[in-house]
């Protein structure tokens, strides 16, 4: 299981070198933790975001190596959107660049 500086650093890898996101991002990772994206700045952050997604550690992991699908997710409520939903639909390329 990738660990909260795992993700947080294939993140910040994946965006390196990118605009990144005009808005604010925080992945809520169900008491294990947050990533905070501003820009292309990432970090461990607890800030509030223009778009909070709550999502468990494991289904995040799953949803970057693409055996998780982000609308099965939300519609079985394993991913949880809060605020600008056009932030949270930015997510799934971004955790595709990260999947190295």
């Amino acid at each position: 299981m990738a660990s909260l500086q795992d993700i947080t650093d294939r993140l910040r890898a994946a965006l390196r070198g990118k605009p990144g996101l005009d808005k604010t991002l925080k992945l809520d990772l169900r008491g294990e933790g947050v990533v905070f994206i501003d820009g292309a700045e990432v970090s461990n952050e607890d800030r509030p975001a223009d778009c909070t997604v709550s999502v468990s550690k494991e289904d995040l992991v799953a949803l970057a190596q693409g055996r998780l699908d982000p609308m099965g997710a939300l519609m079985r409520g394993r991913m949880r959107v809060a605020g600008d939903m056009a932030v949270a639909m930015r997510l799934a390329p971004m955790l595709a660049s990260a999947r190295g």
